[in-house]
């Protein structure tokens, strides 16, 4: 049962007190990128940095999910339990491996996440097994998502058993509850949310954005 108080981030909204993870998922080939996703900066600050703090206005602890890899950001790192599997393969150890009834899943390729957004998600939870928001060209966004864990680790392992790698194939064995852009649209940075910098070109216009930012104090 959730019990409602003011959040964390003291905007004097009321949302669900969840006993959340975090999760970052930084175990990608990064092949377009040509360089580890997890550590492109944007200012002095990491992509994983910067997720992470939003994370935390959120989640009671926040980890990163990745084959074999060294820490980032001195944060706690679950290897994947199927390597080179692809991100379904993360959400599997993600949730393998947490504590909380919730968990708070997103890649290290999504800088512009806020602790507002994580925030609206989780009003959304209720009785669904996962809320997943959809982006402004209405495709569903399952690595900036929050996932109950033990159904969504059964529909995970039992897609992976079955050769399959895709997280949507995941969504559509469980209760999903997907969130139109227009309910999250007029959070401050909407429109960047889920900007995936997974190119050289990605990065550049994502520090274009960044740097106008850090410009006009945001």
């Amino acid at each position: 049962m959730c019990h409602y108080s003011p959040n964390k981030l003291k905007n004097n909204s009321m949302t669900p007190m969840l006993d959340v993870e975090g999760f970052i998922l930084v175990g990608g080939m990064s092949s377009r990128m040509g360089k580890d996703k997890s550590r492109l900066m944007f200012g002095d600050r990491t992509s994983v940095a910067l997720i992470s703090a939003s994370l935390q206005s959120v989640a009671r602890t926040v980890r990163t999910v990745g084959a074999a890899v060294s820490a980032v950001e001195g944060l706690a790192n679950i290897a994947d339990t199927h390597n080179q599997w692809g991100p379904l393969a993360g959400i599997e150890a993600a949730l393998s491996n947490a504590k909380s009834e919730h968990c708070l899943i997103v890649a290290c390729d999504l800088p512009f996440v806020t602790g507002e957004l994580f925030e609206r998600l989780i009003g959304f939870t209720d009785h669904w097994e996962a809320v997943v928001p959809l982006q402004s060209d209405d495709r569903p966004q399952p690595l900036c998502a929050i996932y109950r864990r033990s159904p969504c680790l059964a529909a995970a392992q039992r897609v992976i058993v079955n050769g399959g790698h895709s997280p949507r194939v995941m969504l559509d064995q469980i209760l999903a509850r997907y969130v139109p852009f227009t309910e999250l649209s007029d959070l401050e940075g909407s429109e960047h949310f889920f900007l995936n910098v997974n190119t050289p070109e990605n990065f550049e216009s994502a520090q274009q954005i960044f740097n106008a930012r850090l410009r006009t104090g945001q």
